[in-house]
């Protein structure tokens, strides 16, 4: 018995030892959501401002917004040691019909300190997907223009240079040449949206803030007399709008 005993107890110091250290190691995984707010140069934008011509683009142009809606997916947070966690996931956030402004991925992440970014639109893997929520939202391309889906809609109207006032679809797709049966790709027009590092210790609701200024002012100054319809097969305007959207996203209220 003094034999067994002394190693009995040793036996189960090291369980205990090796319980608390497994306890202490362990990291706790929470949920991620996402808030997407609307401004126009820092005037919060809702859908009770649609319909009204209100807003003044950097060229001086008069419009209205009438819908707006768009596509965000791959949700990112890369660690301080590179590593990577994606979530293959999207959203169509809906500001005319007030819907997805707020999403949670289902999966969670350990806490950390993360570089947080997202695909505006879908990169062309995602794109070749058929998705059921997207067709039911008329959310398609024609196929003569690649197929897929749109990135973004955003409609409204706007005072042209004769004074009346005409419409605009500030439509943001995959950039296509030679619409028809084999259409090419000059470059890709979906873009990465980098919000910077983020300490995340808990639950966290992450704000998402858009100007909508933006998709007319940099590095394109953007006349509505020159571009307003028919945007989807130019591939000179979808390579601008893709220029644009480079400043439109950025970090805002981050709560946990």
């Amino acid at each position: 018995m003094k034999k067994i005993l002394p190693l009995f107890l040793i036996t189960l110091l090291g369980f205990y030892s090796c319980s608390e250290d497994n306890d202490d190691n362990l990291t706790p995984n929470v949920s991620t959501t996402f808030n997407f707010t609307h401004n126009w140069d820092e005037t919060i934008i809702t859908n009770t401002d649609f319909n009204t011509i209100q807003f003044t683009n950097a060229n001086g142009d008069q419009l209205s917004i009438e819908r707006l809606r768009y596509v965000i997916s791959d949700i990112t947070f890369t660690s301080s040691t590179n590593e990577i966690i994606e979530l293959d996931v999207y959203n169509l956030v809906d500001v005319t019909n007030n819907t997805n402004l707020s999403f949670t991925p289902e999966t969670q992440i350990p806490t950390g300190n993360y570089n947080v970014s997202f695909t505006f639109g879908l990169d062309n893997e995602d794109n070749a997907e058929n998705y059921l929520d997207l067709n039911s939202e008329s959310f398609n391309v024609p196929d003569m223009l690649g197929g897929g889906y749109h990135y973004m809609q955003f409609d409204g109207k706007f005072i042209n240079s004769n004074a009346q006032e005409q419409g605009f679809n500030y439509h943001v797709i995959r950039a296509v040449d030679n619409p028809g049966a084999n259409p090419t790709f000059p470059q890709d027009t979906f873009f990465k949206v980098d919000l910077g590092e983020i300490a995340i210790t808990n639950n966290i609701d992450i704000e998402v803030n858009m100007n909508i200024a933006e998709w007319f002012k940099n590095p394109n100054l953007w006349d509505l007399n020159d571009y307003n319809q028919m945007l989807m097969p130019n591939s000179t305007a979808q390579i601008m709008m893709f220029e644009n959207g480079q400043n439109v996203f950025s970090l805002g209220d981050v709560n946990q």
